[in-house]
């Protein structure tokens, strides 16, 4: 290691110890990026796959726009079936036996084609489905957002772990340099006292980069959420179960809503819509209905809470009589339901083309209400999510030979003739000018 002596100074080469250093650093800012890339693809893997391409329609535990994914494995037929059939559906309905009974279940809707997904892409949402654990469900507060997790998130496992292997890396940096300058002082070998990590430039720079992507990160995201309520569940005057009525008792969305059939708005019931079945309807008595801070809901006492905004007195069986010569019973007033779904003043929504044109079920923009008790925003309802809704929804073509279809989208010659003579498998909102700004916004 020492080099010929020339005088009373010997000389040392330091190449080789050097090297090592550089080596060592190298190799320890490579594992930290590969952990980062690593996890960052994990992170993204499997949950984020299923959102991005599968949530829209597609419950793991419930049926929506398709049927529940929890399961598939019992139902489906085994080898690549799946992986047929989500890359191609429209194939699979014409050549196979269990693609043609999912359709007829599920028609008029056919699932959109997701060629672009590996079958490793596919093993990964189809094995997030397999693991899936039903989240629990957050107490809410009034007037604030109460927790709708659809699944679990590892972002925050993925970030502790990353910052653990960071904190190793760094004490092994310190360690390497401890060492090496133990040997140096064992061998003869005279260095400057080494820069402290806090004066160290590329350690302050790395620090900086770091804490500028974090930042920014976290300044764009929530930049984007805001103004967005997903999960929004306020407490309303009276306490009013969509899973008693729309789920045990079956009475239609559009028996309530009936706006959302003939025109932009999908309407909030009037007092007198509800008074139709109670006034015959005095009591609950059906299952218990539990709040999700776990107290129970009185039914009847809710019941009565409506008889008083209508007026009505359920002991003579009558409504109170006008003495003000207003033209209503005395007592009786609006109910103030707290509004949950809304949307900027500059975005332009109709119902009835979207429910009575487009066929769209209502539980694809606000989720299983037949579920649940007290109604929260299931979707966020960003523009991306509309976009994405848009670019895969096919249209409901109407087939002039068979008379079957929605003659709305008749006028569309050319879609017909490209649908028939083969050049294209399905239409979707997109290809008739979903995407073009004006249909939303003024």
């Amino acid at each position: 290691m020492f080099a010929p002596e020339f005088g009373n100074f010997p000389h040392f080469h330091l190449t080789d110890m050097s090297s090592y250093r550089t080596f060592f650093n190298k190799f320890f800012v490579s594992i930290l990026l590969v952990f980062f890339v690593v996890s960052t693809a994990f992170a993204q893997d499997g949950e984020a796959l299923f959102k991005a391409n599968c949530a829209s329609c597609h419950k793991v535990d419930a049926d929506l726009a398709g049927p529940a994914l929890k399961g598939w494995r019992d139902r489906a037929p085994e080898g690549d079936w799946i992986y047929k059939w989500i890359k191609n559906p429209s194939a699979m309905i014409a050549t196979d036996a269990y693609a043609k009974s999912m359709f007829e279940k599920w028609k008029p809707t056919v699932m959109t084609a997701f060629s672009h997904l590996t079958n490793e892409e596919i093993d990964a949402i189809m094995k997030y489905v397999d693991d899936y654990v039903p989240p629990v469900a957050a107490t809410p507060v009034a007037g604030a957002v109460a927790g709708a997790a659809e699944g679990s998130d590892n972002t925050l496992l993925y970030g502790i772990l990353t910052l653990v292997l960071a904190l190793v890396s760094f004490i092994l940096l310190q360690i390497n340099s401890n060492l090496r300058k133990l040997t140096d002082e064992k061998e003869g070998v005279i260095r400057g006292e080494p820069v402290p990590f806090y004066r160290n430039k590329a350690y302050i720079m790395t620090a900086i980069l770091a804490l500028f992507a974090v930042g920014g990160y976290v300044t764009i995201n929530a930049a984007i959420d805001l103004g967005r309520e997903k999960g929004y569940q306020p407490l309303q005057p009276i306490y009013y179960s969509h899973k008693v009525h729309a789920g045990v008792n079956q009475i239609s969305c559009l028996y309530c809503h009936g706006g959302a059939e003939q025109g932009k708005h999908a309407n909030i019931p009037s007092v007198n819509v509800c008074m139709n079945c109670h006034v015959a309807v005095k009591e609950y008595k059906g299952d218990p209905i539990i709040r999700e801070d776990g107290r129970e809901v009185n039914g009847t006492a809710e019941i009565k809470k409506l008889y008083a905004y209508a007026g009505w007195n359920p002991d003579k069986g009558e409504y109170n009589p006008d003495n003000n010569g207003d033209g209503l019973p005395d007592g009786s007033r609006p109910i103030e339901w707290v509004r949950i779904h809304n949307l900027p003043d500059h975005v332009y929504f109709n119902h009835s083309q979207h429910v009575k044109v487009g066929n769209v079920q209502c539980q694809t923009c606000h989720g299983n209400v037949q579920d649940m008790d007290e109604v929260y925003q299931f979707a966020d309802l960003s523009m991306g999510w509309c976009v994405n809704c848009h670019r895969e929804t096919k249209v409901d073509f109407l087939n002039k030979e068979t008379g079957e279809g929605n003659r709305f989208y008749g006028i569309y010659e050319k879609f017909h003739n490209d649908l028939k003579n083969k050049k294209m498998d399905s239409v979707t909102v997109e290809h008739i000018g979903g995407l073009d700004c004006q249909k939303c916004h003024y």
